[in-house]
């Protein structure tokens, strides 16, 4: 739903994050005399079910998406991740508050992989098949509102975990200032996970629905969640009172985010001191 008065999100004066980037190479869509395996033919339908929600709704979940044995392998991997103590506070895009303030918007703690680590070989696997999703959802015939995008990168992949206590992240929008970034996605993996108990809930407010209408993501073992990154879909993580594990990737539109680094680094050039010279 639309955001107004004291809630809506207002845009900032830096255009664009220096997100670690990931160039996507691409496959030429396949003849129609190449007779696909079970997995391909599985894959497809999951193309076909995010293209048609993402058109419908700017929302789509995929449930089941590895299966359990390798969810649970994921999932392994990001608990020794944060047992080695690499995961740092979550940052704001904009910093204009109180660094004591941080904590009250968001509470997770976050590291940043590629995924060809030689510690997270699993979770490498699940980038690729987000990977697989979106590239093919992007290039297949009839595929709606994902052919408006030009998709040939993503960021990196953000692991993030909520540490219980209520924490959480405030009412916000990935992409509010058109950095690039047309398409979150997050895969969850906390097992036997009750909302009622834990908390922890994505709500998301997406702009259009009639009402006050709201999509509630429960951040259910191999879950994937995709929608829309930019102002139609304002998002904010409940308390969560229990460790609540994540995995989040950003696909960017070309376009987007070709000018959105050109208004970096134009900005960046005004702001130099200028050069004296005798």
């Amino acid at each position: 739903m639309p955001i107004q008065g004291k809630n809506r999100v207002l845009p900032r004066k830096s255009s664009v994050r220096d997100f670690p980037e990931i160039s996507l190479q691409t496959k030429d869509v396949a003849p129609p005399f190449l007779h696909r395996n079970t997995a391909d033919v599985i894959l497809d339908e999951v193309c076909r079910n995010v293209v048609r929600d993402m058109d419908a709704y700017g929302v789509c979940v995929v449930d089941n998406f590895l299966g359990d044995e390798r969810g649970r392998s994921v999932l392994g991997e990001v608990l020794d991740m944060y047992s080695s103590g690499v995961f740092k506070d979550g940052q704001l895009v904009s910093s204009t508050g109180r660094k004591g303030d941080l904590k009250t918007i968001r509470g997770d703690q976050i590291t940043w992989i590629d995924g060809r680590e030689k510690y997270c070989s699993n979770i490498g696997y699940l980038i690729s098949q987000v990977d697989a999703v979106v590239m093919r959802a992007n290039k297949m015939m009839n595929n709606g509102k994902m052919g408006s995008y030009t998709i040939n990168g993503r960021t990196k992949a953000m692991v993030a975990c909520y540490p219980g206590s209520g924490s959480h992240y405030v009412k916000h929008v990935d992409n509010p200032n058109r950095d690039g970034r047309c398409i979150t996605a997050i895969y969850y993996l906390n097992l036997d996970w009750d909302v009622k108990s834990s908390g922890g809930l994505l709500r998301i407010f997406p702009e259009g629905w009639r009402g006050d209408r709201v999509a509630d993501i429960e951040p259910l073992f191999d879950r994937l969640l995709f929608f829309w990154s930019d102002r139609r879909n304002p998002h904010e993580v409940q308390p969560a009172y229990q460790t609540r594990y994540a995995i989040t990737l950003w696909y960017f539109d070309a376009a987007e985010r070709e000018e959105a680094c050109r208004r970096y680094q134009k900005e960046r050039n005004l702001a130099k001191p200028p050069i004296l010279t005798k």
